[in-house]
């Protein structure tokens, strides 16, 4: 039986090579187009210019290459890279600027980041940051966070237990067993499982880039699963294997606590998918200098400067299609008039569902292809923020560069259960989960830009059932009982805040507001508020479902690409 898989591994490294790495074309990796560092920009007009700039038809560029729809990270990435291949690529967004889930709003004189909170694998020599750079052209500085960048902390305000999370390869597992004596053996299994799983992570890349044939090769023969650890953990859960390794309630807690990061609960959440997210900070945690909207006003000029272009308040209702369902172009809302744009390639970063079950035509959705891609898949769970404006430095707040990930108890699996299955008002009286994180604290530019204020970036889940009901009401007027509800949220959830943080209190509070699942929906696209897309679970890193869900979409010329294609962006 071995003989045989050699040989058919044997075959299949032959195959991969010529397919993959001497494939013909250009390279948007063959120059280093960093350029010497500019000056930060801070002025917001002249941020809002490359940002902000609105949909009309005669600013569509001619000759497209391509269309992308959505300026997540997901789109704007790809686009930057056909930019460096020579392309002309225009990028739709229907938010009033762009970035996804990279923009920044200001209210009160506070400038908030609505998704970054820290980034991982950023030394200079790894691979990542070399993409990044690439991306940006160099213009988008790091800033490292604390060493420890994140802190757990387990238990009600009379039996806190909090538990730092450092990072380095060794030093990591070394602080914990200084935590927990006599779980040596528990703690670098953990590890060996961690890295293992997340070394193997390549062979999901690959079954989703060889030819479908082949794919299907690997995943009905079982050779996938049998070739990648990554797959064999695939399906199993976070608790399943932490469980196995420790009885010991609270390191089963600090090793399952970075769940929050794509949106599962312990029970649920792949432990492959897990151990992507461990390994992606054991190297350490970065900020992005000047704020999240960096990213994006770094990314637009390389994609203008190939004669492309990003508008925004472009809201893409269809994708237009020929009699051979042939993708030809997208139509765009600018008031009550559809304006067609044409290009022989569409790429959609809106996620599955919008892409799928918003933007195709009745007949195409029914395809049994798009059906099966569909039904593999589930949306994920809804978010809740809540943005925090403060008077006083971060030295006056107790404020540093490093995150909180608090829990009101060790069993986070039926914290979160209990929570999301109770009664809106009552479980937002008692959230059981929150992440904390001071994006004024981590980036050095800040008190420079905005003395004497600091923020608080406070992330949990939510139902977006318990939203639903003023989904369709005018955003900025839902009405009394939504605001009711979200303050109860707000109330609770700031008594949090300062159990932990005792020099934040409530007359240091400027500007609080939250945003819901539907907020999500109205300002990202997310169809039921979810913050990490398609539901990160077991049954979504299948060799199958991997193999299925590809850049490729059933229909020619239509592509697919962002957090639901492989896994959850920039966080």
């Amino acid at each position: 039986m071995w003989i045989i898989v050699a040989i058919i591994c044997a075959a299949l490294a032959a195959f991969v090579y010529n397919y993959v790495f001497r494939t013909s074309g250009p390279n948007p990796f063959d120059i280093d187009t960093r350029e010497p560092l500019k000056p930060l920009v801070t002025q917001k007009k002249e941020k809002n210019k490359v940002l902000k700039q609105g949909f009309l038809a005669s600013k569509v560029p001619e000759n497209l290459d391509a269309i992308v729809i959505g300026s997540g990270i997901g789109g704007l990435g790809l686009a930057v890279l056909l930019a460096k291949v020579g392309k002309r690529v225009l990028v739709l967004e229907q938010h009033d600027r762009a970035g996804g889930c990279c923009h920044t709003f200001t209210e009160k004189g506070f400038e908030f980041d609505v998704g970054i909170h820290y980034i991982g694998d950023l030394l200079e020599h790894k691979p990542f940051r070399c993409m990044l750079d690439q991306l940006t052209n160099g213009q988008l500085q790091w800033e490292p966070l604390d060493n420890p960048f994140d802190q757990v902390v387990l238990g009600p305000p009379e039996n806190r237990r909090t538990y730092p999370i450092y990072s380095g390869r060794n030093r990591f597992p070394d602080e914990l067993k200084k935590f927990f004596p006599g779980e040596e053996a528990a703690i670098d299994e953990y590890m060996r499982l961690v890295k293992k799983a997340g070394r193997s992570v390549w062979f999901l890349c690959l079954l989703k880039l060889v030819p479908v044939p082949l794919a299907k090769f690997l995943v009905y023969t079982g050779l996938a699963n049998r070739l990648s650890f990554f797959f064999r953990m695939a399906s199993r859960s976070v608790t399943e294997v932490v469980n196995e390794l420790t009885e010991n309630n609270d390191l089963r807690a600090v090793f399952s606590y970075i769940f929050g990061t794509y949106g599962n609960m312990p029970k649920d959440g792949s432990f492959s998918m897990h151990s992507l997210l461990v390994c992606h900070y054991l190297t350490g945690a970065w900020y992005p200098i000047g704020g999240a909207s960096e990213i994006a006003y770094h990314m637009i000029p390389i994609i203008e400067k190939a004669g492309g272009a990003v508008l925004v308040r472009a809201p893409v209702n269809r994708i237009l299609f020929n009699d051979n369902k042939e993708a030809i172009g997208v139509s765009v809302m600018k008031g009550q008039e559809e304006i067609h744009v044409h290009a022989p390639k569409v790429i959609s970063n809106a996620g599955i569902f919008n892409t799928y079950q918003k933007l195709l035509p009745k007949e195409l959705q029914a395809m049994p292809a798009i059906q099966k891609q569909l039904g593999m898949m589930k949306n994920g769970a809804g978010g809740l923020s809540i943005f925090l404006g403060l008077t006083g430095t971060k030295e006056d707040l107790g404020l540093k560069a490093d995150n909180y990930w608090i829990f009101t108890e060790h069993n986070l699996d039926e914290l979160v259960v209990t929570y999301l299955k109770g009664n809106r008002e009552e479980s937002a009286r008692s959230v059981p989960l929150l992440f904390v994180a001071s994006p004024s604290a981590k980036d050095p530019t800040w008190e420079e830009r905005s003395p004497g204020k600091s923020t608080l970036s406070l992330v949990s889940f939510a139902n977006y059932e318990w939203f639903e009901e003023w989904k369709d009401d005018k955003v900025t007027n839902r009405g009394t009982d939504y605001n009711e509800l979200k303050q109860i949220f707000c109330d609770s959830i700031l008594e949090v805040v300062m159990s932990v943080f005792p020099k934040i209190t409530r007359d240091k509070v400027e500007f609080i507001e939250a945003g819901t699942p539907i907020t999500n929906t109205h300002y990202i696209g997310a169809p039921k508020g979810e913050i990490y897309g398609a539901d990160h679970g077991t049954a979504r890193f299948s060799a199958e479902c991997s193999a299925t869900v590809r850049p490729q979409t059933p229909l020619k010329n239509l592509y697919l690409t962002g957090q639901d294609v492989f896994v959850c962006e920039i966080q």
